[in-house]
């Protein structure tokens, strides 16, 4: 595995920015990743600005947001990771998106957003760092109601029985070339998109220390409050104060 150094990893998503706003949409998202049909055809912002035919990813330039659609992978259970890909980390994700977390950090650069470094632990544990990143959850409810809760009020801590108190930071993740054909990866695209525990992949990560262990996980569903499994639901990012 070949890492790509951080202005490389910068010059790549700045690239794929450049052609989404030069031709209104992108590559479609890689096997394994693709959102369903379903979700995709229709537009359901057509006053945002849509960065890829095939994903549903939006960017609000008024409101200096990214809006991402998707939908309930997990609403109970022990989770590493607070949203991944669609087909990547369900088992241990409250939501799956129909998008890539590459098209997604495009997004965050557009609404002006820097990505820091992701976590390390040699020689020694640092945690992740970078700007705040506030995340949104919205769905409707049974009634049709939009209801709107911060991502945090949708795990909970086991320790204290409380939701999580940290925020999320832009680590960035990292790309990667695969030595035998030259092509570059993404590699929170295997799953590390939003995590809770940490991971030198995550695109965003928590800058606390969180184990991802199976013995020592630290947060879970909080299932009282996040809505049947499969309920469609979108994520809006912005900069956090």
């Amino acid at each position: 595995m070949s890492l790509l150094p951080r202005a490389s990893l910068r010059r790549s998503v700045a690239s794929f920015l450049a052609v989404a706003v030069a031709i209104g949409g992108l590559a479609p998202l890689p096997s394994g990743v693709a959102g369903d049909a379903a979700t995709t055809a229709i537009d359901r912002h057509p006053d945002l600005r849509r960065l890829s035919p095939e994903e549903d990813v939006w960017v609000d330039p008024v409101r200096n947001e990214v809006v991402v659609g998707g939908a309930i992978a997990l609403d109970r259970g022990m989770i590493e990771v607070f949203a991944c890909p669609r087909r990547t980390k369900e088992h241990e994700a409250i939501v799956a998106t129909d998008a890539t977390a590459k098209l997604i950090h495009t997004g965050l650069l557009a609404i002006g957003l820097e990505p820091g470094k992701p976590v390390t632990y040699a020689p020694d544990y640092v945690a992740a760092a970078g700007p705040v990143v506030m995340v949104l959850v919205r769905w409707h409810d049974d009634e049709g109601r939009v209801v709107t809760r911060s991502a945090q009020e949708l795990v909970r801590d086991i320790r204290t029985k409380k939701p999580l108190a940290a925020d999320w930071v832009f680590a960035g993740s990292e790309f990667w070339r695969d030595p035998s054909d030259g092509r570059e990866y993404y590699q929170a695209d295997g799953g590390d998109m939003i995590c809770v525990s940490n991971f030198p992949t995550a695109m965003l990560d928590l800058p606390i220390e969180s184990s991802q262990a199976n013995e020592a996980l630290m947060f879970e569903v909080f299932a009282e409050r996040v809505p049947p499994r499969g309920t469609a639901v979108e994520l809006v990012l912005s900069k956090g104060k």
